[in-house]
């Protein structure tokens, strides 16, 4: 029988990349770490779906890196098969820059930097309150997690409404800078074709003017045997339309797509990523709303909004934490 509670040195909410470098750098520290998420998988925006047999990276959809310690994660990921080279640009512009993909799609990123780790799945955090000199963590489903230290690490907003549920004051200063991080809204659209499709090699274009952001052809990368492309709508199509009927917009998004694809639609699905990208990053690396016991607010809306501002930022968190400890 599962017991209703638990108790974890560190408990971090959120197992995107920023969650997992963190509790990674904490229990190699000696802490015990246990992270949890409402999802059913770990990665957050490091995400990958299934359709009539064709893959797609329907979130992040490569990962850069300029940073040597984050550098070291990624060829380490590599030589355990996780992750592999994309491309160094597109559209012939070639700047330098490798274009990782996770292997064989970007949630394979995810499970490998979870390997080791104390992972709870599907489990929503309802309210999160001080308990005397520790924290306590109250589900959805009545099971409750107590901690030391407390890492949130779900976008801004989402963990703003946890610590409001809780009863848990900013100070006005903090709680203005807080709320003032906004994030661009996406559209995505999982396409299955019946052919390839018109977009030149290495698989993705990134449009200068219209609603679509980004386009990829899933097959060309690498990651689905069916021809399958995804689209990321921009922020300003995104909002007009995200009230709206999802497969009305997608059809929007597939007819001005029609110069990339020049094949027929066997059949679509959409996603709403409501909190995309950040659209201003943070003074700081992390924000420590308690020293003691420690709480924190660590992810890309911190140290940058790319995947690896997560995991710099998780980085961060994580020595905020040990310093309090």
């Amino acid at each position: 029988m599962q017991t209703t509670e638990q108790h974890a040195d560190v408990l971090i909410i959120g197992a995107g990349v920023a969650g997992l470098i963190a509790a990674a750098e904490l229990q190699r520290a000696g802490r015990r770490v246990l992270v949890i998420d409402k999802g059913r998988s770990a990665g957050g925006r490091l995400a990958s779906r299934r359709i009539e047999g064709a893959n797609f990276d329907h979130g992040a959809q490569f990962i850069t890196t300029r940073d040597l310690r984050f550098a070291s994660v990624l060829e380490q990921g590599r030589q355990s098969g996780a992750v592999e080279e994309w491309c160094h640009g597109f559209a012939g512009n070639v700047d330098g820059y490798v274009r990782w993909r996770g292997k064989p799609s970007m949630t394979a990123i995810a499970k490998y930097l979870a390997v080791g780790l104390n992972l709870q799945l599907e489990i929503a955090v309802a309210t999160l309150r001080r308990d005397e000199q520790q924290w306590r963590a109250e589900t959805t489903t009545g099971r409750t997690f107590t901690a030391d230290a407390v890492l949130l690490t779900p976008p801004v907003p989402q963990s703003l409404a946890l610590l409001a549920a809780g009863g848990i004051e900013l100070p006005p200063d903090l709680r203005a800078r807080l709320f003032a991080i906004e994030y661009e809204r996406c559209l995505a659209v999982m396409a299955v074709l019946d052919r390839p499709p018109r977009i030149p090699p290495p698989g993705g274009v990134a449009p200068t003017a219209g609603p679509i952001a980004w386009i990829a052809d899933n097959q060309l990368k690498g990651i689905s045997a069916e021809p399958a492309v995804t689209i990321h709508a921009t922020h300003a199509f995104s909002m007009k339309h995200w009230e709206q009927d999802r497969q009305e917009s997608g059809r929007a998004l597939l007819d001005a797509a029609k110069e990339w694809l020049g094949t027929g639609i066997k059949t679509f699905q959409v996603h709403g990523w409501r909190y995309s990208k950040p659209m201003h990053v943070d003074e700081s690396p992390c924000a420590m709303l308690s020293q003691s016991p420690p709480l924190l607010l660590a992810g890309d809306a911190f140290a940058g909004p790319r995947v690896e501002g997560a995991a710099l930022s998780g980085w961060a968190a994580a020595k905020a934490i040990l310093e309090r400890f």
